[in-house]
C-alpha cells in the first residue's frame, strides 16, 4: 500500500511539472513576438549578412521573446511593395535603398545631392549627426521608425554603348536609375535620358537593349551579373547611397522599453559590421568586374569637374522643394 502511495504521488509531483512546463511554454509562446522583415538585396549581399547579424542578437538579447523572420531578396515583393507592407503593418521592418523611400519621404533625396560626399568618411559623419536625426523625424512623421544607415556605397555608371571619357559621352543614353527625382534630373542635366524602373526588370532590359545602361555600386553591379550584358563601366561615384532600415512606427511603439532598446542596440551591431564589410566588397566587386570581361576607365579630373559644373543646380531646385534647412545641413555637415 505503501509503495502504491508513493509512487502515485511521484506520478502526481510529475504530472503537475509536466503540465507547469506546457503551461510555460506556452505562455513563452504566446508572449513571444515576430518581427517580419522584407528587403530586395540578394542573400549573399552584405546587408542581408548584417540582417543575419541583427537576427541573432536580437533572439539572444530577449532570450526568445522577440523572433525575427527574414525574407530578402524580394522574397516579400520589391522595395516600393516592402514599403507599402511597412507602412501598412503586415511587416515589421525592411531594409532598402534611401531612394525607394523617397517618394513617401521626399526629404530623402536630401542626401542624394550630386558630388556632394567626397568619401564614405564624410557621408557617415553626416547620416549619423544632425542630419540623420532631422531625417528620421521627417520618416516618424509618415509612421516609420528608422533604425539605421547603411551602406549601399558609391554609384558608378555602366553602359554597352561607348566608353565614359568625355562629358559627350553622356549625350542620349538610356540610362535606368532608382525613383527618385534628385537623381533622374541629375542624368538629364548630364545631357542622359533617364528612366525609372524596378530593379527586377532591369537585367532583361539590358539584355534586349531597352535601355543603354544603368548605375549601382560595384557590388549590386556584379551580384546581378550586369557584367554579362554590360560591356563598359566607369567610376564617376556620382551619388553615395545608403541603406536605411525602418520599422512600423506603430508596431515598434508597442514593444516594451526593454525590447526596444535590444532592437537598437542589435541594429547598431549590425550597422557597424555592414559598413566594415561594404567597403570590402565594393573594391572587390570592381576587380571580379574587371575580370569578368568589362571595360573599365576612370574619370579624369577635367570630367569630374564638368559634371559637378552641369548639375550644380540641382541644390537650388532641391532647395525650392524640401526647404533650406535640411539641404543646407548636408552641404554644412559634408564640408566640415
Amino acid at each position: 500500500m505503501g509503495n502504491n502511495v508513493h509512487a502515485f504521488g511521484s506520478f502526481f509531483k510529475k504530472s503537475l511539472l509536466t503540465i507547469s512546463l506546457g503551461a510555460t511554454l506556452a505562455t513563452a509562446s504566446v508572449q513571444a513576438e515576430t518581427l517580419r522583415v522584407a528587403g530586395n538585396f540578394a542573400v549573399d549581399h552584405s546587408s542581408t549578412l548584417a540582417m543575419e547579424v541583427f537576427k541573432k542578437e536580437v533572439e539572444t538579447t530577449t532570450g526568445g521573446a522577440l523572433e525575427v523572420n527574414l525574407f530578402p531578396a524580394m522574397q516579400l515583393g520589391g522595395a516600393s511593395e516592402n514599403v507599402d507592407q511597412v507602412r501598412s503593418g503586415v511587416l515589421s521592418m525592411t531594409w532598402l535603398g534611401v531612394s525607394f523611400l523617397s517618394r513617401t519621404v521626399p526629404e530623402l533625396e536630401a542626401v542624394s545631392l550630386p558630388f556632394v560626399f567626397k568619401d564614405r568618411e564624410t557621408a557617415f559623419r553626416v547620416i549619423d549627426g544632425r542630419v540623420g536625426e532631422l531625417l528620421n523625424d521627417k520618416l516618424a512623421d509618415k509612421g516609420f521608425v528608422a533604425l539605421g544607415f547603411m551602406e549601399l556605397g558609391p554609384r558608378h555608371v555602366t553602359n554597352s554603348v561607348r566608353p565614359i571619357e568625355s562629358i559627350d559621352d553622356f549625350d542620349g543614353l538610356k540610362i535606368r536609375l532608382q525613383p527618385n527625382e534628385t537623381h533622374l534630373k541629375t542624368f538629364r542635366a548630364l545631357g542622359a535620358s533617364p528612366t525609372s524602373m524596378g530593379i527586377n526588370e532591369v537585367y532583361s532590359a539590358l539584355q534586349q537593349q531597352v535601355i543603354d545602361g544603368q548605375e549601382n555600386p560595384f557590388s549590386i553591379i556584379r551580384k546581378n551579373n550586369y557584367q554579362e550584358v554590360q560591356q563598359y563601366v566607369t567610376d564617376t561615384g556620382h551619388f553615395f547611397d545608403f541603406i536605411v532600415v525602418v520599422a512600423n512606427k506603430r508596431r515598434f511603439d508597442k514593444l516594451s522599453d526593454g525590447e526596444q532598446q535590444a532592437v537598437r542596440d542589435a541594429m547598431a551591431k549590425a550597422v557597424t559590421w555592414q559598413r566594415e564589410k561594404a567597403a570590402e566588397e565594393d573594391l572587390q566587386s570592381r576587380e571580379q568586374l574587371v575580370g569578368a570581361g568589362m571595360k573599365f576607365n576612370s574619370v579624369s579630373l577635367e570630367l569630374h569637374q564638368q559634371m559637378q559644373e552641369k548639375t550644380a543646380g540641382i541644390i537650388d531646385e532641391l532647395k525650392e522643394r524640401l526647404g533650406d534647412e535640411l539641404v543646407n545641413a548636408v552641404l554644412e555637415d559634408a564640408k566640415s
